[in-house]
C-alpha cells in the first residue's frame, strides 16, 4: 500500500488546487497571459478577463467536488475566516443554475464589524471587502472553492494579514531592484522573498484532551504535577515514531499535497509527544497561506486519528514549547538566491551589500521584530532555556563573522580551506567539516544560505514577523542606493566598500555567536543597548513609537491608524487571553481539583483512624500526608482568593497597556502561587481521584 501511494505522489500533488499548471492548461491563451501579467507586475484585471477566469474555476471546482465558494482571508484573529455560497441561481421554472461571475470572484462583501479592528470600524458599520489574490492559487476543500483574498473595511483600511504582507514584499522588491541595477544587474526586474515556515505541535490522545477544561478554552495546561519523565532522557527527539504517529503523519503529507502545500520533513522533536513538519520553501505569500492551512489541515487529520493537536506556544509546563522558524531569503525572478555567498563571499560585493542590508535592519527594527513575535503564550516560551531569548542578535557562524572582520579592519579575507576529518572506520566516508556550526540559541541565524528567525510561536500567523523584516531592509536598501546612486562608475566599487564598513561599524552590536542563555549574555546585551523585551506589554509600545511608525508609513505598508489599531488589537487579545486563563484555572480548581481533594482527604482520614484503633499510632505516614495536604488547601484557598480579585481588577481597568501590564505583573503571578500548590497537592493524590488526565497520561499516552 505505501509503495503504490508513493510512486502516485507526483500525480496525486496539487491536484484539489487550481494553480498554474492548470490555467495554462484550461484558460485561452490571452486571459492566462493576463493573469500571470497581474501577478508580475500587479496590474489589475479587467472584468472580461476576470468573467472567464470564474467560469473555468468553477467549473474545475465542480468537477472537484465544490457545490460552494468562499473569500478565505486572514483577520486580525491570527486565525482565518471563511463566509461559503453555493453556486446554484434558481430559475424561473423551479430549477437553478451553476453561476460564478468574475464580480464574486473578485471581490466579496462580509461583515467587518465583528473582527478585531482596533477602532477603524464601530460596530454599526458593519461591511467590509474582500478582495482577490491572483498570486495564491485556490483550492478546494470540504467541497468548497476556496479563493484567497485580502480583507479590508468599507473605507479602505486593511483588516488583515495579507495586505500589509503582500505591501511589504512590493516596497522591498522595488528597493532590492535599484541596487541591483546599481550594481550593474539590468537583468533583474523582480525580487521576492522566499519563506519556509517549521512547524512545531504536540499530539495527545483526544480522550483525555476532552477531559481537560484549560487545553479546550486556553490551548495549555494551567495546572498539572510533572510526570516522573519528561525530556531529560532525550530519547524523544530524531526517536522511532510510533505506529499510530507514523500514520497520523503520513495522512497529513498526503491531504497536504493535494492542496500543493510543500510538505518536506517530519519527525519528533524534543519534548514527549512534540513533533515538527517542516516544508519546502515558497514564495512569502503563499507559504504564509500554506502556513495556515497547515495548522487547520493538522487538527482535523488528528481529529480524525482520534488525536488532539496542540499548537500553543506552551503547552505543558517544564518540557519544551512549540516554535515556528521563519527560514527567510530573497530570489531574484532569474531564479538567483541573494543570500547565496558563493565560494567566495569576501569577493562577492552583491551578497556582502544584501547581508549587511539585513544586519543593520535587524539591529535598527530589533524591537518590531520582538513586537511581531509578541503573544501570551509566546512569552510562556521565550527565554525559557528552550528557546531563543527574548534579546535579538544575529548569528553569522565564523566564516563569515571573519569575511566582516577583515572588512572592518580593511584587510582582504583569507579563506581557510575546508577542513575534512575522518570517522575512524573505513567503510565510513570522509565528511567535509561546514564552516560554520548551527547556534541553536540565536534568534536570528545565518544557515548557509538564508537567515533562520527561531522567535516565532508556534500558533504565531507567519505573515508578521516577514512584513516587519522585509519593510525593515526595504529601508535599510533605499538609504544604501540614496548614498550611492550619485557615484560614479569607477569608484563605486571602493564607495561600497566605505558604506559597507561604515554601516558595520555602526551596527555590529548585534552581531553574537555565542551561546544565548546565558545570564552573562544577558549583562553584556544591556552593555551594548540590545532590547531586552520580556512580554507582549512591555514590547508593544515600540510598535508605535515614531521611528517604526515612519518605517510603516514611508513605505505604505499601514497608515498611522492601521499601526494604532493594530496596537490596540494587539494588548486587548493579550488581556483577554490571560484573562479566560485565569477564570479557567479559578473554575478548574472550584470544580474538579477541590473535589478531588477533599475526597482522597476524607478516604486517607478514614483510613488513618481505622489505622489507629488497629495499630495504636500506626498512621504516621497517612497522617504526614494529610499534614501537608491540609497546609496546601489553606495555600490554595488564599491564592484562589486573591486571584479572583485581582483579575476583576484588572477587568475594570480602561487603559488597554495598563490593563496588559497588570494582567502580566499580577494575574500571572497570582496563577503561578495558586499553581504551585494545587501542583504540590495533585503530586501527592492518587490518579483515581483526579477528574481529569495527568501530565503522565497526557505525555505518555501516545501509540
Amino acid at each position: 500500500m505505501e509503495e503504490k501511494m508513493s510512486t502516485g505522489i507526483p500525480e496525486e500533488y496539487g491536484t484539489m488546487v487550481f494553480n498554474d499548471k492548470v490555467m495554462r492548461e484550461r484558460l485561452p491563451k490571452d486571459v492566462y497571459k493576463a493573469i500571470r501579467k497581474s501577478v508580475k507586475s500587479g496590474s489589475h484585471l479587467e472584468l472580461d478577463v476576470a468573467n472567464t477566469v470564474a467560469a473555468v474555476m468553477k467549473e474545475w471546482a465542480m468537477e472537484h467536488g465544490a457545490t460552494h465558494f468562499t473569500h478565505w482571508f486572514q483577520p486580525m484573529t491570527g486565525l482565518t475566516a471563511e463566509k461559503h455560497d453555493s453556486f446554484i441561481s434558481p430559475t424561473s421554472d423551479g430549477t437553478v443554475l451553476m453561476e460564478f461571475s468574475g464580480k464574486e470572484l473578485v471581490k466579496g462583501e462580509p461583515d467587518a464589524s465583528s473582527f478585531p479592528s482596533g477602532g477603524l470600524r464601530a460596530t454599526f458599520e458593519a461591511r467590509g471587502y474582500t478582495a482577490w489574490d491572483p498570486s495564491s492559487p485556490a483550492f478546494v476543500k470540504d467541497g468548497s472553492l476556496y479563493i484567497p483574498t485580502a480583507f479590508c473595511s468599507y473605507g479602505g483600511e486593511s483588516l488583515d494579514k495579507k495586505t500589509p504582507l503582500l505591501r511589504s514584499m512590493e516596497a522591498l522588491s522595488k528597493e532590492a531592484v535599484k541596487v541591483l541595477k546599481l550594481l550593474g544587474r539590468e537583468d533583474v526586474s523582480h525580487v521576492d522573498t522566499t519563506i519556509g515556515s517549521e512547524q512545531e505541535y504536540f499530539l495527545i490522545d483526544k480522550d483525555m484532551y476532552l477531559k481537560r477544561k484549560d487545553l479546550l478554552m486556553c490551548g495549555r495546561t494551567l495546572l498539572g504535577a510533572p510526570a516522573p519523565k519528561g525530556q531529560e532522557m532525550e530519547d524523544h527527539y530524531f526517536g522511532v515514531l510510533k505506529p499510530k504517529v507514523s500514520e497520523f503523519m503520513h495522512d497529513l503529507d498526503h491531504e497536504l499535497w493535494k492542496l500543493g502545500v510543500p510538505a518536506k520533513t517530519k519527525h519528533n522533536e524534543v519534548a514527549p509527544s512534540q513533533h515538527e513538519l517542516a516544508p519546502v520553501f515558497e514564495t512569502a505569500n503563499v507559504a504564509v497561506d500554506h502556513n495556515q492551512l497547515t495548522m487547520e489541515v493538522m487538527k482535523k487529520v488528528a481529529d480524525r486519528h482520534h488525536y488532539a493537536c496542540l499548537l500553543h506556544e506552551k503547552p505543558f509546563e517544564g518540557i519544551n514549547g512549540s516554535g515556528k522558524h521563519d527560514n527567510w531569503s530573497m530570489v531574484t525572478d532569474q531564479g538567483e538566491n541573494l543570500l547565496d555567498p558563493g565560494k567566495k563571499p569576501g569577493e562577492n560585493t552583491q551578497f556582502l551589500v544584501f547581508l549587511m542590508a539585513i544586519i543593520a535592519a535587524v539591529d535598527e527594527y530589533a524591537d518590531l521584530l520582538r513586537v511581531s513575535v509578541a503573544s501570551a503564550g509566546n512569552d510562556h516560551r521565550l527565554g525559557a532555556n528552550e528557546a531563543p531569548p527574548a534579546i535579538i542578535s544575529i548569528f553569522l557562524g565564523d566564516e563569515l563573522q571573519a569575511v566582516l572582520d577583515a572588512l572592518e579592519a580593511g584587510k582582504p579575507f583569507e579563506a581557510v580551506a575546508k577542513e575534512k576529518f575522518d570517522m575512524g572506520a573505513h567503510v565510513l566516508p570522509h565528511i567535509t567539516k561546514d564552516t560554520t556550526d548551527r547556534n541553536r540559541t540565536s534568534p536570528f541565524a545565518f544557515t548557509g544560505n538564508k537567515f533562520e528567525f527561531r522567535m516565532p510561536g508556534s500558533a504565531l500567523s507567519v505573515a508578521d514577523p516577514n512584513i516587519v523584516l522585509n519593510t525593515a531592509v526595504a529601508e535599510e536598501l533605499r538609504r544604501m542606493y540614496d548614498k550611492l546612486k550619485d557615484v560614479e562608475a569607477d569608484k563605486l566599487e571602493e564607495e561600497v566598500t566605505k558604506l559597507l564598513r561604515s554601516m558595520l561599524l555602526d551596527h555590529k552590536k548585534v552581531l553574537f555567536n555565542g551561546n544565548g542563555y546565558t545570564d552573562e549574555w544577558i549583562e553584556e546585551a544591556e552593555k551594548r543597548g540590545l532590547y531586552n523585551l520580556k512580554s507582549l506589554p512591555q514590547a508593544m509600545p515600540r510598535l508605535v513609537a515614531d521611528k517604526n511608525k515612519k518605517l510603516f508609513t514611508d513605505h505604505g505598508i499601514y497608515t498611522d491608524a492601521e499601526v494604532e489599531a493594530r496596537y490596540e488589537i494587539n494588548l486587548e487579545n493579550y488581556s483577554k487571553t490571560i484573562h479566560i486563563e485565569s477564570l479557567a484555572l479559578q473554575e478548574m480548581v472550584r470544580k474538579d481539583f477541590t473535589g478531588s481533594l477533599v475526597s482522597y482527604m476524607k478516604d486517607l482520614t478514614e483510613e488513618a483512624l481505622q489505622k489507629k484503633s488497629l495499630l495504636g499510632d500506626g498512621a504516621s505516614y497517612e497522617a504526614d500526608v494529610l499534614k501537608k495536604l491540609d497546609a496546601e488547601a489553606a495555600s490554595i484557598g488564599t491564592s484562589l482568593k486573591k486571584l479572583t480579585e485581582d483579575t476583576a481588577k484588572a477587568e475594570a481597568m480602561e487603559d488597554e497597556l495598563a490593563k496588559a501590564t497588570s494582567y502580566y505583573e499580577t494575574i500571572l503571578s497570582d496563577m503561578d502561587v495558586l499553581r504551585a500548590s494545587v501542583d504540590a497537592a495533585e503530586s501527592l493524590i492518587p490518579e483515581k481521584y483526579l477528574s481529569y488526565p495527568t501530565y503522565g497520561q497526557l505525555l505518555f499516552s501516545l501509540r
